[in-house]
């Protein structure tokens, strides 16, 4: 074989191996998962990072009387899923977001986020009881998207 048939020959195998990996599609791991809000706000971690006198409702849950609305807020959160379930890593991707909206709430006046739902890829879902969140292979994301309000005690 000469010097230029030896090219050939790695130059037609690099263009096959490309071509192979081209066809053959990437995919990545995008677990979906609904889970009870209730877990999140029952976490040990929960009652040290969030404020027992501040409020989240779903929306389709039932509120005190909304005294104040002010603007909506969106959050998107995601933690390393690397070492836990992917369970315990949507909490704690949903505590950070819960935590996000209850910051930025707090700074305008308001006691509460109402009329949260699941917000992930800007695609909405309205859950009384759960939230959304996506696992991937190291990654676990929860967006959620709220009204800031003042409500009744």
């Amino acid at each position: 074989m000469t010097l230029t048939s030896s090219r050939l020959a790695l130059n037609v195998a690099a263009a096959t191996c490309a071509a192979a990996l081209l066809v053959s599609p990437a995919h990545a791991r995008d677990t979906k998962y609904m889970l009870p809000l209730k877990d999140v706000l029952t976490m040990p971690e929960a009652k040290e990072k969030l404020d027992p006198s501040f409020r989240f409702f779903l929306a389709g849950q039932t509120t005190p009387p909304v005294l104040e609305r002010f603007e909506d807020g969106v959050t998107n959160r995601k933690t390393n899923g690397v070492g836990k379930s992917d369970e315990d890593g949507c909490r704690w991707a949903a505590l950070s977001a819960l935590v996000a909206l209850q910051d930025t709430a707090k700074s305008k006046g308001a006691n509460a986020v109402i009329d949260i739902v699941s917000y992930y890829k800007k695609n909405q879902v309205e859950n009384p009881a759960e939230y959304e969140c996506h696992a991937g292979a190291v990654v676990v994301g929860v967006a959620l998207k709220g009204t800031y309000a003042k409500v009744a005690p």
